[in-house]
């Protein structure tokens, strides 16, 4: 009896210490690895049929991925911006800069799953939100602010 009690005290105590440990805070960044599906070259489809519009990502380091993006019509450059996923203190990032500006402005990530991730930055007009997700050899991005959005459409240029 003594055992008995002994075996169902533990047992109480163990499973109150383990219903009172605070439930740890997770971060979609924890999960994420990678953005190695992003990588490679990958060309416009759904362009006006006089442009071309283009994204080249490549993997920098573990925690850095490079992207230049460009548009060209009759074989010129017309836009170009270049984008860097930037992963600090666990958390992943999207940096965009166009021409003509000085700084990288920050896009914060507001989630992030497998082959996709969503980019948010509320004090732009436009865009406020980015979100990329793959599909296959294909990947869409989309881009809007409050009233407007843009889509993209890509396949990899094998």
């Amino acid at each position: 009896m003594k055992n008995t009690y002994s075996f169902l005290l533990i047992t109480l105590v163990a499973l109150t210490a383990i219903m009172c440990t605070p439930k740890k805070e997770t971060n979609a960044n924890e999960n994420v690895e990678h953005f190695d599906w992003l990588t490679g070259n990958w060309k416009r489809t759904n362009e006006k049929k006089d442009k071309e519009t283009f994204e080249n990502w490549q993997k920098i380091s573990a925690s850095e991925y490079s992207g230049l993006g460009f548009t060209m019509q009759n074989n010129d450059t017309i836009s170009q911006e270049q984008m860097k996923l930037i992963q600090t203190g666990g958390i992943w990032n999207l940096l965009v800069i166009a021409p003509g500006e000085k700084e990288f402005t920050k896009f914060e990530m507001s989630d992030i799953g497998k082959e996709m991730f969503e980019c948010k930055n509320d004090t732009l007009d436009f865009p406020k939100r980015i979100l990329y997700r793959k599909n296959g050899d294909k990947i869409s991005a989309v881009i809007s602010g409050d009233d407007m959005e843009i889509k993209y459409e890509f396949e990899k240029i094998k």
